[in-house]
């Protein structure tokens, strides 16, 4: 009797993973099902574009689907210098990006903007200068009617990694073989903070 009880007991004591409650070290990659913004716009696009990725094979509303769910952050700008060299010799194409189109002065040929362009948003002067060259500036609900399925769109998207703020990232500033940016009071005119002792061989030593 005794020695039974006890096997069931330390039986039911055994317990699988629960799925459900996610520990440390078993945690999936997360990623955003839905929009977190308020913009009624973007909340319309998403619900287009899901049903558009629910309803056909491309992968291609699906990309744009996940994009749109996608804090700024992780949606770069564009400017139209890298729209005009990444769709060279694909004028009959359309340039998507999720995301904002910048303006660019170093870019000094017009001719190349003559394109069609897809963008959540164009800066003023962007769009300008775009509509100037003989192309259009389009919303993503218009493409939606001319390519359901994403057939001769060029999808592309900005340096994720352009952003100022990745220069301090890595390893600690002052350690050997560290090309990070220090915080500091005024790192591009200050002479005397972090880059003295240490960081030039005629005080103490360099890294």
């Amino acid at each position: 009797g005794k020695a039974k009880k006890r096997k069931r007991a330390n039986h039911s004591c055994r317990m699988g993973f629960d799925k459900g409650v996610q520990s440390v070290g078993k945690a999936k990659t997360r990623f955003r099902k839905a929009p977190k913004t308020e913009n009624v716009y973007i909340k319309l696009l998403v619900k287009l574009y899901r049903f558009l990725a629910r309803r056909t094979e491309s992968k291609f509303n699906s990309v744009v689907l996940k994009r749109l769910f996608m804090s700024r952050t992780n949606r770069p700008p564009v400017s139209i210098a890298k729209l005009a060299k990444e769709m060279t010799g694909k004028a009959n194409k359309v340039a998507v990006v999720v995301g904002t189109i910048t303006n660019d002065v170093r870019l000094l040929d017009d001719t190349k903007l003559k394109l069609t362009v897809c963008c959540l948003r164009a800066t003023d002067t962007a769009r300008a200068r775009i509509v100037a060259a003989g192309g259009e500036v389009i919303t993503f609900d218009q493409l939606a009617l001319r390519a359901p399925t994403g057939s001769n769109c060029v999808l592309l998207r900005g340096a994720l990694k352009a952003r100022e703020v990745y220069k301090h990232f890595g390893r600690a500033p002052g350690v050997p073989h560290s090309s990070t940016k220090p915080y500091t009071r005024n790192s591009t005119k200050s002479r005397k903070f972090e880059s003295a002792r240490g960081r030039r061989g005629s005080c103490g030593y360099k890294v």
